[in-house]
């Protein structure tokens, strides 16, 4: 079973008794979780959580350079690739070649591909400055500087779109396209004049909601200032269907 942490808005930390994770158990399956938009910024204890596959980006919270996959494995998923019955379709994602080739068992090491030496080397120092600041700091950061811009945003008369505050994501924030406004007009404006980009909603979400993002050291409140300011521009400028 798969869910992303981000996919609603409901933060990993709140996982732990949720049906994401009690239905895999009760049926033996096993639970992969999507961090790309979360590990770095929100607490995720994968262990704890009750996690079987585990993966992110290297370039949102993170602040690497994009192209590099973080992944994880529970027990319960190593003996499940171990035991399988039949080839992986692709050699590519061969999940026991590649824990061969990144020295996860005792056997003999195999090529598999040329190594990314300069992404590697980039994620490396992100990590360092992760744990240069301290994960919790980490989480405590982007939890207050998102708040902080929640606040902002509904000082403009903006509305939320996820109600309850304690199911907002502290890394990602979305924002219900004010009436009358096409959201791609908001877009284009605050990258337009002010260099700045935010992103329209994805899936059912498309056209009803704004996103904006603040991942790793984009999380301060001088940029959460600069945010609001381009947005009480842009809804100054941008056409207005008062229909």
């Amino acid at each position: 079973m798969a869910t992303g942490s981000s996919a609603t808005g409901e933060p990993v930390l709140q996982m732990s008794l949720s049906p994401q994770v009690i239905l895999p158990h009760r049926y033996q399956c096993l639970l992969l979780v999507d961090t790309v938009a979360s590990l770095g910024g929100a607490p995720i204890h994968m262990d704890q959580q009750g996690i079987d596959i585990l993966y992110s980006g290297s370039q949102k919270v993170l602040n690497a350079p994009p192209g590099t996959a973080l992944i994880s494995f529970s027990d319960k998923a190593k003996n499940k690739i171990y035991s399988r019955k039949t080839k992986p379709y692709s050699f590519y994602l061969d999940m026991k070649w590649l824990a061969n080739f990144w020295g996860c068992d005792d056997k003999p090491r195999m090529y598999h591909h040329t190594t990314p030496v300069i992404s590697l080397f980039s994620l490396r120092e992100s990590l360092a400055l992760i744990a240069e600041e301290g994960l919790e700091n980490s989480w405590r950061r982007h939890r207050d500087v998102t708040a902080y811009l929640h606040g902002r945003l509904q000082g403009l008369g903006l509305q939320l779109f996820v109600k309850d505050p304690t199911l907002r994501l502290p890394t990602v924030t979305t924002i219900a396209v004010p009436a009358g406004y096409d959201w791609r007009d908001i877009v284009k404006y605050l990258m337009d004049h002010f260099s700045i980009e935010i992103t329209g909603g994805l899936g059912p979400s498309l056209g009803k909601v704004l996103r904006i993002g603040l991942l790793g050291c984009n999380a301060t409140r001088e940029n959460v200032d600069r945010v609001i300011e381009a947005l009480q521009e842009a809804l100054q400028r941008c056409p207005r269907n008062k229909l």
